[in-house]
Protein backbone atom coordinates (compact mmCIF):
# COMPACT_ATOMS: atom_id res chain seq x y z
CA UNK A 1 0.00 0.00 0.00
CA UNK A 2 1.32 3.44 -0.92
CA UNK A 3 0.25 6.58 0.92
CA UNK A 4 1.34 10.15 1.16
CA UNK A 5 0.65 12.92 3.60
CA UNK A 6 1.88 16.34 4.59
CA UNK A 7 3.10 17.74 7.89
CA UNK A 8 3.33 21.44 8.67
CA UNK A 9 6.58 22.17 10.53
CA UNK A 10 8.36 25.29 11.78
CA UNK A 11 10.64 24.95 8.74
CA UNK A 12 7.96 24.50 6.08
CA UNK A 13 5.67 21.80 4.77
CA UNK A 14 7.10 18.27 4.70
CA UNK A 15 5.99 15.60 2.28
CA UNK A 16 5.91 11.98 3.55
CA UNK A 17 5.50 8.92 1.34
CA UNK A 18 4.82 5.57 2.97
CA UNK A 19 5.13 2.28 1.10
CA UNK A 20 4.10 -1.07 2.56
CA UNK A 21 4.28 0.19 6.13
CA UNK A 22 7.60 2.03 5.94
CA UNK A 23 8.68 5.60 5.21
CA UNK A 24 9.96 5.71 1.65
CA UNK A 25 10.45 9.45 1.09
CA UNK A 26 10.39 12.59 3.20
CA UNK A 27 11.43 16.12 2.43
CA UNK A 28 10.49 19.75 2.36
CA UNK A 29 8.10 20.63 -0.43
CA UNK A 30 10.02 23.63 -1.77
CA UNK A 31 13.29 21.66 -2.04
CA UNK A 32 11.74 18.48 -3.42
CA UNK A 33 13.32 17.56 -6.74
CA UNK A 34 10.45 15.56 -8.17
CA UNK A 35 6.85 16.58 -8.75
CA UNK A 36 4.44 15.73 -5.95
CA UNK A 37 0.72 16.22 -5.58
CA UNK A 38 -0.55 19.37 -3.93
CA UNK A 39 -1.17 19.21 -0.17
CA UNK A 40 -4.93 19.44 -0.60
CA UNK A 41 -4.79 16.32 -2.81
CA UNK A 42 -2.79 14.31 -0.26
CA UNK A 43 -4.15 12.67 2.85
CA UNK A 44 -4.39 15.04 5.76
CA UNK A 45 -5.12 12.51 8.45
CA UNK A 46 -8.68 11.30 8.61
CA UNK A 47 -8.24 8.35 6.25
CA UNK A 48 -4.57 7.45 6.77
CA UNK A 49 -3.58 3.92 7.68
CA UNK A 50 -2.38 3.35 11.21
CA UNK A 51 1.24 3.18 10.01
CA UNK A 52 1.04 6.39 7.99
CA UNK A 53 -0.64 8.21 10.87
CA UNK A 54 2.09 6.97 13.22
CA UNK A 55 4.81 8.23 10.86
CA UNK A 56 3.09 11.60 10.53
CA UNK A 57 2.62 11.84 14.30
CA UNK A 58 6.27 10.91 14.93
CA UNK A 59 7.44 13.68 12.61
CA UNK A 60 5.15 16.15 14.41
CA UNK A 61 6.46 14.92 17.80
CA UNK A 62 10.05 15.46 16.64
CA UNK A 63 9.32 19.09 15.83
CA UNK A 64 7.46 19.47 19.14
CA UNK A 65 10.62 18.48 21.03
CA UNK A 66 10.71 14.67 21.17
CA UNK A 67 13.92 14.53 19.15
CA UNK A 68 14.12 10.74 19.40
CA UNK A 69 10.59 10.21 18.02
CA UNK A 70 11.90 9.29 14.58
CA UNK A 71 14.28 6.57 15.78
CA UNK A 72 11.63 3.84 15.68
CA UNK A 73 10.13 4.70 12.30
CA UNK A 74 10.69 1.90 9.84
CA UNK A 75 12.23 3.18 6.61
CA UNK A 76 12.44 1.64 3.15
CA UNK A 77 14.19 4.12 0.85
CA UNK A 78 15.27 3.09 -2.61
CA UNK A 79 19.05 2.94 -2.83
CA UNK A 80 22.12 0.83 -3.46
CA UNK A 81 23.53 -1.50 -0.84
CA UNK A 82 26.25 1.08 -0.08
CA UNK A 83 23.74 3.92 0.23
CA UNK A 84 21.56 1.87 2.57
CA UNK A 85 24.61 1.06 4.74
CA UNK A 86 25.49 4.77 4.90
CA UNK A 87 21.91 5.72 5.75
CA UNK A 88 21.80 3.13 8.54
CA UNK A 89 25.11 4.42 9.95
CA UNK A 90 23.67 7.94 9.89
CA UNK A 91 20.60 6.71 11.78
CA UNK A 92 22.96 5.40 14.47
CA UNK A 93 24.21 8.93 15.23
CA UNK A 94 22.27 9.99 18.35
CA UNK A 95 20.08 13.09 18.39
CA UNK A 96 22.10 16.15 19.38
CA UNK A 97 25.36 14.59 18.21
CA UNK A 98 27.29 14.89 14.97
CA UNK A 99 29.62 12.62 13.02
CA UNK A 100 31.91 13.38 10.12
CA UNK A 101 31.66 11.95 6.63
CA UNK A 102 34.97 10.21 7.44
CA UNK A 103 33.51 8.61 10.58
CA UNK A 104 30.53 7.33 8.62
CA UNK A 105 32.89 5.91 5.96
CA UNK A 106 34.74 4.06 8.73
CA UNK A 107 31.45 2.84 10.22
CA UNK A 108 30.46 1.20 6.91
CA UNK A 109 33.88 -0.40 6.49
CA UNK A 110 35.07 1.88 3.68
CA UNK A 111 37.42 4.35 5.44
CA UNK A 112 38.62 6.00 2.24
CA UNK A 113 35.10 6.43 0.80
CA UNK A 114 34.21 9.66 2.60
CA UNK A 115 33.36 11.39 -0.69
CA UNK A 116 31.06 8.52 -1.64
CA UNK A 117 29.49 8.88 1.82
CA UNK A 118 28.89 12.55 1.00
CA UNK A 119 27.21 11.57 -2.25
CA UNK A 120 25.04 8.95 -0.52
CA UNK A 121 24.14 11.47 2.18
CA UNK A 122 23.09 13.98 -0.49
CA UNK A 123 20.83 11.36 -2.08
CA UNK A 124 19.05 10.53 1.18
CA UNK A 125 15.35 10.34 0.26
CA UNK A 126 14.07 10.19 3.85
CA UNK A 127 15.26 13.46 5.35
CA UNK A 128 15.15 13.70 9.15
CA UNK A 129 14.32 9.97 9.54
CA UNK A 130 17.85 9.43 8.23
CA UNK A 131 19.23 12.48 10.02
CA UNK A 132 21.85 13.60 7.52
CA UNK A 133 21.78 17.01 9.21
CA UNK A 134 23.97 15.35 11.88
CA UNK A 135 26.78 14.71 9.39
CA UNK A 136 29.48 17.38 9.22
CA UNK A 137 32.92 17.88 7.75
CA UNK A 138 35.97 16.51 9.57
CA UNK A 139 36.94 20.05 10.57
CA UNK A 140 33.56 20.50 12.28
CA UNK A 141 32.12 22.72 9.53
CA UNK A 142 28.53 22.07 8.58
CA UNK A 143 29.21 20.97 5.02
CA UNK A 144 26.19 20.91 2.76
CA UNK A 145 22.51 20.16 3.26
CA UNK A 146 19.91 19.70 0.54
CA UNK A 147 17.23 21.42 2.59
CA UNK A 148 19.42 24.49 3.11
CA UNK A 149 22.05 25.19 5.74
CA UNK A 150 19.56 27.24 7.76
CA UNK A 151 17.56 24.02 8.29
CA UNK A 152 20.64 22.00 9.18
CA UNK A 153 21.56 24.57 11.83
CA UNK A 154 17.96 24.64 13.10
CA UNK A 155 17.83 20.83 13.41
CA UNK A 156 21.10 20.67 15.33
CA UNK A 157 20.08 23.51 17.66
CA UNK A 158 16.62 21.96 18.13
CA UNK A 159 18.06 18.57 19.07
CA UNK A 160 20.67 19.99 21.40
CA UNK A 161 18.09 22.11 23.19
CA UNK A 162 15.79 19.10 23.76
CA UNK A 163 18.35 16.49 24.84
CA UNK A 164 18.94 16.55 28.57
CA UNK A 165 22.35 16.13 30.17
CA UNK A 166 21.19 12.88 31.80
CA UNK A 167 20.24 11.43 28.38
CA UNK A 168 23.73 12.21 27.07
CA UNK A 169 25.38 10.76 30.16
CA UNK A 170 23.23 7.61 29.91
CA UNK A 171 24.35 7.16 26.29
CA UNK A 172 27.95 8.01 27.12
CA UNK A 173 27.78 11.16 25.00
CA UNK A 174 28.12 14.70 26.24
CA UNK A 175 27.93 17.59 23.82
Amino acid sequence: MNEQCWVETPLGTMYLAIRDGALREAGFVETWARPVVEPDEAHQGEDLSEVAARVRDSVAAYFAGDVEALDQIEIDPDGTEFQRAVWQAIRDVPAGQTASYQEIAQAVGKPSAYRAVGTATGRNPVGIAVPCHRIVRSDGGLGGYGGGLHRKEWFLDHERSHITTSEHQRNGNII
